[in-house]
């Protein structure tokens, strides 16, 4: 599978894999984990970057703020202690699924990222979490948002640069807060056919004082729901608000029909999925439904 790959670089330090992406400019690709690629037909990648030693492995807060190398991998980010506190645990619930106990050994949260498939199990949660990718080229470094970074299916904002690192900044908390991730797939490890990622907190009366609400697999990109959260915010969660917004959470999804599921298949599940989702959360917000 990679016979037409010419060379296989491993360098040190952040600079000297940015001089080598530049160097080899539309043929080169930066990896890690190196689970996407194995599985793409393309043939017009002839060198591969490493970047598993550029220290690029790591998770970290810094007041209420968390950093996660794009390195790190799936079973490192479910294991986490900081991760698995984090928003009832969605991100290390999200990245427990990304595939088989060996795949999620050597895939990365950045590579997730940067292969950009709608259907990536950790992009919905990051989205609700308002992830922001940092991002290096050879002459600077910038911040992008998680919901500015995709431009459609297998398609970012990166040009010449590499992922080092997400940031998710301070997470809304308090009391009466619920947090939800859910899959559907063929299998338990298999790719998403619809997942949903959400955040609600509720006020002593039961009402929704704010709501994060996003999918994958239903559209050329992740995407966050915004008019959702809108019909949602600041009404009574019950069970005519959550259909609702399975109704409403239709009308914003534009799946594809695969070999893996159907457009209307998809689209009805994404209603299934956001009730779920929504009960969840509405469980550990302390409201039964």
């Amino acid at each position: 599978m990679f016979d037409h790959i010419e060379c296989f670089y491993q360098p040190t330090s952040v600079r000297a894999a940015l001089l080598l992406l530049r160097k080899v400019g539309r043929r080169g690709r930066i990896v890690a984990g190196a689970t996407d690629i194995v599985t793409q037909a393309d043939r017009s990648t002839r060198f591969l970057i490493d970047i598993t030693r550029l220290g690029l492995d790591y998770v970290r807060k810094n007041n209420r703020e968390y950093s996660i190398g794009a390195a790190t991998t799936m079973s490192a980010l479910e294991r986490a202690p900081m991760i698995c506190a984090l928003a009832g645990g969605i991100l290390a619930k999200a990245a427990a699924t990304c595939g088989s106990i060996q795949n999620r050994n050597m895939a990365t949260v950045g590579g997730n990222v940067a292969n950009a498939s709608p259907s990536a199990d950790t992009a919905a949660v990051l989205l609700v979490l308002d992830a922001i990718v940092v991002v290096a080229s050879s002459s600077r470094k910038r911040k992008v948002p998680l919901s500015e970074f995709y431009k459609g299916a297998h398609k970012t904002v990166l040009s010449g640069e590499l992922i080092e690192e997400i940031v998710i900044p301070a997470v809304p908390g308090g009391t009466r807060t619920g947090w939800s991730f859910q899959k559907l797939g063929r299998t338990e490890t298999d790719i998403s056919l619809v997942n949903v990622a959400g955040g609600v907190q509720l006020d002593a009366r039961g009402r929704i004082k704010w709501v994060r609400m996003a999918l994958g697999a239903v559209g050329p990109t992740p995407l966050r729901a915004l008019k959702t959260e809108e019909l949602l915010s600041g009404k009574p969660l019950n069970e005519d608000l959550l259909t609702q917004a399975g109704i409403a959470v239709m009308q914003e999804v534009h799946p594809i029909s695969d070999a893996r599921a159907s457009a209307e298949y998809r689209c009805e599940m994404s209603a299934v999925l956001v009730r779920r989702a929504l009960r969840e959360c509405a469980d550990q917000a302390g409201l039964k439904l």
